[in-house]
């Protein structure tokens, strides 16, 4: 029995027949990927633009039911995900099976690759100042960048990108949905009371000479002719 078995309101799923219904349904949820709309309307033969609007609708229904659970567009297709105010219960879950998460480095070069990108490995080193080798491999072999192309410039460097398994594990439809950089840069005034408070003021020896000491007076070593 699905959420539309029982008495449903008008509008554009009200006019979806049940096995459409519940093919949608089974597809997102046994898909380990978003399923692009497109898809969705040749498994149905339907057209995109009213596979579009079912699956809105489907959406907008799941929602004010309030389940525990969301049909959301990501990464260019839909899936169900969990419902945000339920992150807490989801977060302990997971925990219990924590797996190992990303070091520093690489969320650091996952963010320059994100916002840079296309990007080439000897770019990211000039950024982050140090050898990404390990990172970027790293961050491969997770799914999360790939090479996305060549350099137009001498040696035709690699030059790498995101995937769609980031855009999803970031629960975002495409890269343009990342939030401006902006929004994570200090202001001048920020900036300007954190250079004042680690900077360093050297020391001045402002003591007064001991005079008691007697001056040092070169003794003649035999040398010197007499005067």
């Amino acid at each position: 029995m699905t959420v539309f078995d029982s008495e449903r309101p008008q509008g554009a799923a009200a006019d979806l027949p049940d096995d459409l219904l519940r093919a949608i349904e089974a597809i997102v949820l046994v898909s380990p990927d978003p399923v692009p709309h497109d898809l969705l309307a040749q498994l149905l033969e339907q057209p995109v633009a009213l596979v579009e609007q079912w699956c809105d609708e489907l959406a907008r229904q799941y929602r004010e039911e309030g389940r525990g659970f969301e049909l959301v567009r990501v990464a260019g297709g839909i899936r169900y995900q969990t419902a945000p105010d339920l992150t807490p219960y989801v977060e302990r879950f997971l925990l219990h099976d924590q797996r190992a998460r990303l070091s520093g480095a690489a969320l650091e070069t996952l963010a320059i690759v994100a916002y840079k990108q296309p990007i080439s490995r000897a770019q990211i080193a000039a950024i982050r100042g140090v050898d990404p080798d390990g990172v970027l491999r790293t961050l491969g072999t997770r799914g999360y960048i790939a090479e996305v192309g060549r350099d137009d410039g001498p040696g035709q460097a690699v030059l790498f990108g995101t995937t769609d398994a980031f855009l999803e594990k970031l629960g975002l439809e495409t890269i343009d949905d990342l939030p401006p950089i902006a929004e994570f840069i200090p202001g001048p005034d920020v900036v300007e009371a954190l250079e004042h408070g680690l900077r360093v003021t050297p020391e001045i020896d402002v003591s007064v000479p001991d005079r008691t000491t007697e001056p040092f007076t070169p003794q003649p070593t035999g040398d010197e002719p007499a005067g």
